[in-house]
């Protein structure tokens, strides 16, 4: 219990701003999942035509520009919460709603052969950053500014 007090007294003025260290890891990372893509936007095509995705080549480019977007819109959510909260709120349910699609699309095409707990290492889904991204995503479209 001393401990605990200790550490609620000594993290106590960043509270406030713990959201906000989730929200910007989330975009950052969401941003540069997606600005990687237009370096490697022929080997990914070719990667989404031969899992059967249609129109790979436009999928490419929303995946891309859906990934930035959300990373962007989701630090943005956040930076508005005081000025626009209405606008900061959606902004911040709908960057999260596009990362759940993001990912969840991810799984599905690209690590539908991952096992839940066990597995060849880097194919199991609980030790994946894949997961802990969805989640985020998750947190942030039902909590929005919360």
């Amino acid at each position: 219990m001393l401990i605990n007090s200790f550490l609620n007294r000594l993290f106590s003025p960043l509270y406030n701003y713990a959201h906000f260290l989730l929200r910007i890891t989330l975009g950052i990372s969401f941003f540069l999942h997606g600005y990687g893509k237009f370096k490697i936007i022929d080997g990914f095509t070719s990667f989404l035509g031969s899992q059967g995705v249609l129109y790979p080549k436009l999928m490419t480019y929303l995946v891309a520009w859906g990934e930035m977007l959300a990373g962007i819109t989701i630090i943005i959510g956040g930076l508005l919460i005081k000025s626009l909260p209405v606008l900061s709120n959606l902004l911040t349910r709908l960057s999260g709603a596009g990362v759940i699609v993001i990912m969840i699309s991810a799984l599905i095409i690209a690590h539908s052969d991952w096992s839940i707990f066990i597995g060849e290492r880097g194919k199991i889904l609980f030790a994946s950053e894949q997961l802990f991204l969805l989640t985020i995503g998750l947190y942030f479209f039902i909590k929005g500014n919360d």
